[in-house]
This record gives structure tokens, sequence and C-alpha cells, in this order.
């Protein structure tokens, strides 16, 4: 199975860093890829430009093994919708099942995106969570999915279950980053050292 974490990355950091691997290891999935996206359609647009926060994830993942970049997103025109995304990598990984990582918060906004009720029949759902985290059952009625329990489960079909993935969760967010370089506060130790020294170059030029 491959995994499949998107986001902005505006800049990536450890929040996204540590739960990645954590489900990557415990799922035992062949690989991890960090889809950064271009036009995101929920959100205000990025603070970096694709470029530098593709620069900034190629430094951040490069020497983990397993960890890929992925570009598509980036190279395609108009706004970024996952539906598309999971298509276009069930057309380029035929049969091997794909785990889309998302956080609670996340999921539980999963029914305000593009085609929502098509998701579950491209992919599985791991929503990374603290320890003793429960879904609320009136919200899973509506998804065509099934709650499972563990990893093993998940590798039966080839989409449409979902697991809750206790992960180690880091109260960093990329929007904090952004608020302490722009008050000229330092963001040390909430990435790795050589993505911030690139990040403050970016900033400072």
């Amino acid at each position: 199975m491959i995994g499949i974490l998107g986001g902005t990355f505006d800049p990536v950091h450890y929040g996204h860093l540590r739960p990645a691997l954590e489900v990557m290891e415990s799922l035992a999935l062949e690989q991890m890829r960090f889809i950064p996206n271009s036009i995101p359609p929920h959100r205000e647009q990025p603070w970096l430009d694709s470029q530098q926060r593709l620069q900034l994830l190629q430094l951040a993942i490069g020497d983990q093994p397993g960890f890929e970049l992925d570009q598509r997103e980036l190279e395609r025109t108009g706004h970024s919708y996952m539906v598309d995304t999971l298509a276009s990598l069930q057309d380029d990984f035929p049969g091997a099942g794909l785990c889309l990582v998302l956080g609670m918060d996340a999921f539980m906004g999963l029914k305000d995106w593009h085609q929502w009720q098509r998701i579950p029949g491209l992919c599985h759902l791991v929503v990374t969570t603290r320890p003793g985290a429960v879904l609320d059952q009136a919200f899973l009625q509506d998804i065509p999915a099934e709650l499972v329990n563990s990893a093993d489960e998940l590798g039966l079909k080839a989409h449409g279950r979902i697991l809750l993935k206790s992960v180690t969760q880091l109260d960093i967010s990329a929007s904090q980053i952004r608020q302490a370089l722009k008050q000229g506060r330092s963001a040390r130790y909430l990435m790795p050292d050589a993505v911030y020294d690139k990040l403050l170059t970016m900033v400072n030029d």
C-alpha cells in the first residue's frame, strides 16, 4: 500500500514529518508520497510560492527512505482537488492500494471537499489522532466507507475503509511558523535545520 499526504506545506515542519513516518512504519506502507498542492480550493493562497515549498519539501524528506515527493498537483492547472489526484495515482499505481492520511480536523471537513463521495471509492482513509480519540458515529453515517480497527483490515480491500491511527501529534502549525518569522522571532526546532536555514534565505531575499 502507498500512503498519500497532501497539503500546502507552507512551510513543511515536524508536525507533518513525524506523523507521516509513524504511519508509514506502523502500516508497513511501501512509501509515503508528499503531494504539495498548487491552488488550494478551501483556503487562502500559500505564503511561499510553489517552487519554494517544493525546495523545502525536498530538503525535508530527501534522506528518509520511503518518503517520495510527488509534483502532480503543481504540474496541473487550476485548483488542486484530491479526488483528481487519487484518480491519477490509481492510474499510475494500479492495484497498489492507496491510503490517504489526514488529521482529524481535515477528516471532519471531508464533506466540504470537491466530489467527496468519490474519495472512499479511490482509497482508504487513515485518520491520525491523539490516543483514545473516537469518531462521531452520526458523521460516519453518510460516508461510504467502513471503520476498521487494524492495518491488516485495510489490506483486505483495495479501498473504502477508515482507520484511526494514534500518532505523536506535535502542536506545530505552518501559520505559527509564518507568524514568528513575520514578527522577527525564531522558528528553529520546529522543522529540520536544513529546511529552516533555507527558509530564512527565502524570506530574507
